[in-house]
């Protein structure tokens, strides 16, 4: 039987979403190892919306799950319906959603809470030792649940503070490098916290892909 990997979106979009190319990377990668995947999302508002053409805030209010959705052509279930039997793994793309709508880490840094859903999914899959990869701005998620993991977000001082403020320890990487924390089974790259190319997104991503793969 094929394992399969549980893909976690926030949104649709770098400012108030999941990150398009780290999101599609992501899957690219999965299906190159000759794995399935199945998208989720949690099924609440977003914080806010964002036009990613000017930058400001839109008078509007949109749905996170509807959202991804988009990313996953439609083939996509609520957060609240995962059950860790099924899966093998576990990854989370970046992109401010992961930091607005899957926890306020944006808005409240280190004294963060996060959606419900989301805790009771990560929590369920390290009970069961399965592995959980994180990209780009979403290893504060993890850290903020699991406390003392080590973690990658790239070389951003400030996010670093707060990473080791929630208990996490933070590792300086750079494009396409991971860090792996072997007790906990998570596997984190900077991505787009780095200046950084698609292709060098999807170095990222792909290396991700790969190490929780050899974990599960």
């Amino acid at each position: 039987m094929k394992k399969k990997i549980a893909v976690v979106l926030a949104g649709c979009g770098v400012y108030d979403g999941a990150e398009i190319h780290e999101a599609t990377l992501t899957l690219l990668a999965i299906q190159q190892q000759g794995v399935e995947y199945q998208c989720f999302a949690p099924d609440v508002e977003q914080a806010h919306v964002i036009n990613h053409l000017t930058g400001e805030e839109m008078p509007e209010s949109r749905n996170v799950l509807v959202e991804s959705a988009r990313i996953a052509r439609g083939n996509i279930r609520s957060l609240a319906t995962f059950r860790a039997a099924d899966y093998d793994a576990m990854i989370f793309p970046g992109g401010f959603g992961a930091a607005k709508n899957l926890c306020d880490f944006a808005f409240k840094g280190a004294a963060c809470s996060v959606n419900p859903d989301v805790e009771k999914t990560v929590k369920a899959m390290a009970a069961a030792r399965k592995p959980i990869g994180a990209l780009c701005i979403s290893p504060v998620v993890i850290t903020r649940i699991l406390g003392d993991v080590a973690v990658t977000i790239g070389n951003d001082r400030e996010t670093a503070r707060a990473i080791e403020a929630m208990g996490g320890t933070h590792q300086v990487k750079s494009h396409g490098e991971i860090t792996v924390d072997p007790r906990h089974k998570v596997v984190t790259t900077p991505c787009y916290m780095l200046d950084a190319t698609i292709s060098q997104i999807y170095e990222g991503a792909s290396n991700v892909v790969k190490t929780i793969l050899s974990l599960a």
